[in-house]
């Protein structure tokens, strides 16, 4: 066997045996990957198609350099590549005759994956979108905080959840399974700000602790609600109880195109380390 080679799995057990710690090692770049395969280890696939769940990881003298995992109608959501190890990428999952809806990575992974595709399919990918990544520095809560207090919501409060979790998704174009339970909102844990009333205001949700990493997501408040300060207030409570449960990385994603957000993410302590992106494939012509 060469001395790097793209290792491929359909045994989720034999990939985190062998790609956990790589994993872990950047729990906040990693957090798409850790959060995925940590969902798939605890409940197995929620989808059934053609082609299984596919893993893979590229070795190095002993040393894993990269790894991806493929869901059949989630797409490919690969770790940092190099040009080349995209390429090599590629031209392996072509040869397995595997097809991609899309790729999720960052974005200059995400751009040379979607280069390379191009070249070994004839497929030209469509940019669909680009978020930024943060990461919080040191927690700043907002001045002056709004009226009220962040309460953890409870399974009398499931209705209001998915209502907005469905609303938030609405917002940004995202379209969510019919079940709840399929949805990428169904294992986080949510926090309402509610107002001296007990009535809640702003919504936020947090995945679990995983590789010492939690993921603020989403953060809704509804429209005739905004500007008030609830969704900096609701954001800093889940944050401080990520960090009471030991994370070392809390991070987040944001749209570009929502300056409010972005800026108060960065006056509560959130620093920006990198861009991610999305590219479609459309269905390949005949070869």
């Amino acid at each position: 066997m060469r001395p790097d080679a793209w290792h491929l799995t359909e045994d989720l057990d034999d990939f985190l045996a062998g790609s956990g710690e790589f994993l872990r090692s950047r729990p906040a770049l990693h957090t798409q990957q850790l959060t995925v395969l940590e969902k798939l280890r605890t409940r197995g696939p929620a989808e059934h198609a053609d082609q299984a769940t596919l893993f893979g990881r590229l070795e190095r003298a002993g040393r894993v350099e990269a790894t991806f995992y493929r869901l059949p109608s989630r797409g490919l959501a690969p770790t940092a590549l190099t040009p080349d190890q995209a390429d090599t990428l590629a031209a392996r999952l072509v040869d397995r005759g595997y097809t991609l809806p899309y790729v999720t990575a960052d974005e200059d992974t995400a751009t040379v994956f979607a280069e390379a595709w191009r070249r070994h399919t004839g497929v030209t990918p469509a940019f669909r979108t680009r978020l930024h990544l943060y990461r919080l520095g040191t927690l700043t809560p907002q001045e002056p905080f709004p009226e009220g207090a962040g309460r953890l919501a409870g399974e009398q409060d499931h209705g209001q959840v998915v209502h907005w979790c469905r609303e938030f998704a609405a917002a940004v174009d995202e379209v969510l399974p019919d079940s709840w339970a399929d949805t990428r909102f169904a294992d986080k844990h949510f926090t309402f700000w509610e107002t001296p009333d007990g009535t809640p205001v702003s919504l936020a949700g947090a995945t679990a602790r995983i590789g010492g990493m939690v993921r603020v997501d989403p953060v809704y408040t509804p429209a005739h609600l905004r500007g008030r300060g609830y969704a900096g207030a609701v954001t800093a409570e889940v944050t401080r109880a990520a960090l009471a449960t030991g994370a070392t990385d809390v991070v987040l994603f944001t749209d570009p195109g929502n300056p409010t957000s972005n800026a108060l993410y960065q006056r509560l302590g959130y620093v920006r380390i990198t861009d991610w992106a999305v590219y479609d494939f459309p269905a390949a012509p005949p070869r």
